[in-house]
């Protein structure tokens, strides 16, 4: 039995090391046209939304052991396809009204930045005076019914 449970212990390390091997795409393209805010907007935004909706991700040492990094990497392009701050003068007026709303609602719901991102990055938590100035960022509400996105039409994978 002692034998049994020893090949499984090894066969497991030789997994996980052998998953290492697996590629994936941690990228930094450059930035080509960056949000232009006021300097309280950015630190938000920088502190809780930049790592995975722009192109200016830090990337920490557990983006680079697999099978996380393969979430991190999965969640950062699906982040920057969604909305990419790095790419913001890119987007129509109208999707950028419509995103800087979301950005809003999506905070103010506690959706995002999403808890597991929170839980690794407390500086991630958006407090409520920080809410207040993402608030007046985002400019007033679209009319109720008015859910389209803009934006989806152009989405960028990276």
């Amino acid at each position: 039995m002692r034998k049994k449970w020893k090949a499984i212990v090894l066969a497991g390390i030789g997994l996980l090391v052998a998953i290492q091997l697996i590629p994936v795409r941690r990228t930094n393209p450059p930035v080509t046209g960056d949000l232009k805010t006021p300097p309280e907007v950015r630190r938000i935004l920088g502190a809780s939304c930049y790592d995975c909706h722009s192109d200016e991700t830090h990337w920490p040492f557990y983006c680079y052991v697999a099978p996380v990094s393969w979430f991190v990497v999965h969640d950062v392009h699906e982040g920057r396809g969604r909305v990419n701050f790095s790419q913001w003068n890119a987007y129509p007026e109208s999707a950028r009204e419509f995103l800087r709303n979301n950005v809003y609602k999506q905070v103010s719901e506690g959706e995002m930045p999403p808890w597991p991102y929170r839980l690794l990055h407390p500086s991630a938590r958006v407090t409520a005076a920080a809410l207040d100035v993402l608030k007046q960022w985002a400019g007033p509400a679209p009319a109720p019914g008015d859910e389209r996105n803009p934006g989806d039409g152009d989405r960028r994978d990276r």
